[in-house]
């Protein structure tokens, strides 16, 4: 049974939403404590029977990883990801914050018209395990909408932020059909702690079933963006396909 969960890994981009350009940098340096590793997280995956269990790998077959870019869209970097995926032919998962979709519709729909999974990521990347019932319901629903009016699609999965999930938040995907979405390679590169850093990370823990978590948005995310060009080739080479949870 899943429980309130802690802070993980500072993934999923542990800050509120992508800001306006003009006070990006400063909403980027919020950042939530540290827990476990993500690879002591039970290996819920796609085939599993349990809806309320987030999923933490794909199951797709041998070599078969996943991709996920979250925080955006960002008017700068989402547009260099989505140029770099299109190189590769890949598809990805890009788990949108509700408040930067109302910023930045169009560069949503440039991410769906290029056959991308978009994630519901709450309106303004909350903290859901600190809310009552009825504010996760709303933070959840409303960035639903906001996507739904950007793109036309209704998201059908959900990535909490800091990966912290609680009863409530799994009963509400439930109820609403959305599949609890998480990771499991974490390079941290919200920290930008280099793109050699960022590498070397996703490379040493990917395996068959990974899901790897990116960002485009919460701040500068050139060393992402670096880090793709050189981790995408790497990872086709050895072999893997990416799929879509």
């Amino acid at each position: 049974m899943v429980g309130i969960a802690t802070m993980a890994g500072k993934g999923g981009g542990g800050h509120v939403a992508d800001a306006r350009p003009d006070d990006e940098a400063t909403r980027s340096a919020t950042r939530m404590p540290a827990a476990k590793p993500r690879a002591e997280r039970p290996p819920r995956t796609v085939g599993d029977v349990d809806p309320k269990q987030p999923m933490y790998y794909v199951d797709d077959g041998p070599k078969v990883i996943a991709l996920t870019i979250d925080d955006g869209p960002s008017p700068v970097y989402t547009p260099q990801v989505l140029q770099l995926l299109a190189k590769y032919n890949i598809t990805a998962s890009f788990s949108m914050i509700g408040e930067n979709v109302t910023y930045y519709p169009s560069v949503a729909r440039d991410v769906a018209a290029a056959g991308h999974t978009i994630v519901n990521h709450t309106w303004n990347h909350a903290n859901l395990t600190s809310m009552k019932t009825a504010k996760v319901h709303a933070e959840i629903s409303q960035a639903t909408d906001a996507i739904h009016a950007a793109t036309g699609k209704t998201p059908r999965l959900f990535r909490a932020p800091y990966g912290a999930w609680s009863r409530a938040v799994l009963d509400y995907c439930a109820s609403e059909k959305l599949t609890p979405l998480d990771w499991s390679v974490d390079p941290r590169d919200w920290s930008r702690p280099g793109v050699k850093e960022i590498v070397t990370t996703i490379m040493r823990t990917t395996k068959t079933g990974s899901i790897i978590l990116e960002h485009d948005g919460g701040g500068n995310r050139a060393e992402t963006v670096a880090a793709l060009k050189i981790v995408i080739p790497r990872l086709l080479g050895e072999g893997y396909r990416f799929t879509v949870p």
